[in-house]
């Protein structure tokens, strides 16, 4: 697949092998797999690192290696169950951190063409992000800009 603002190819990576049950060593309760999650996301943890938690440290030491094939449901079904979901989805959230870095990196360094580049970039799919995400998981009168990505980054 190609990637979206150069010609060149994009590079391939590995994919999880595909299992259709919840491995035999991780006998965890779902219940219990959503206790911690919504405990750690009231802790301030955002969902990724929620799920590498849950793969590393576990559950009552035992650890939980696919959310989904354990419980039945995703991570943000969990989250939004119990109301304990993020006000912004994951990855638009860290693209507008990234915006926000490279636009005060680009106000330090005037001439520095390259990070202009990809201060534009950034911002280009942040845009696109907010058109796919509005109406459904934001306000639908929700527009970026760089004040408001600062506001909410620093909440």
């Amino acid at each position: 697949m190609a990637r979206m603002h150069t010609r060149r190819r994009g590079s391939s990576g590995s994919d999880k092998p595909t299992a259709d049950d919840p491995p035999e060593w991780s006998d965890v309760d779902a219940d219990d797999i959503e206790a911690r999650v919504v405990e750690l996301a009231e802790q301030g943890y955002e969902p990724s690192q929620i799920g590498m938690k849950l793969r590393d440290e576990g559950v009552t030491g035992t650890p939980v290696p696919d959310v989904t094939l354990a419980t039945g449901k995703s991570m943000t079904e969990i989250l939004d169950e119990h109301d304990a979901a993020p006000d912004l989805p994951e990855d638009l959230h860290n693209l507008m951190k990234r915006a926000v870095r490279l636009r005060e990196h680009v106000r330090a360094n005037p001439q520095d063409h390259q990070n202009k580049r990809s201060l534009q970039n950034t911002e280009s799919k942040v845009r696109r992000l907010v058109e796919y995400y509005r109406g459904d998981k934001i306000d639908p009168e929700f527009t970026y800009s760089y004040d408001v990505a600062v506001d909410l980054i620093n909440e």
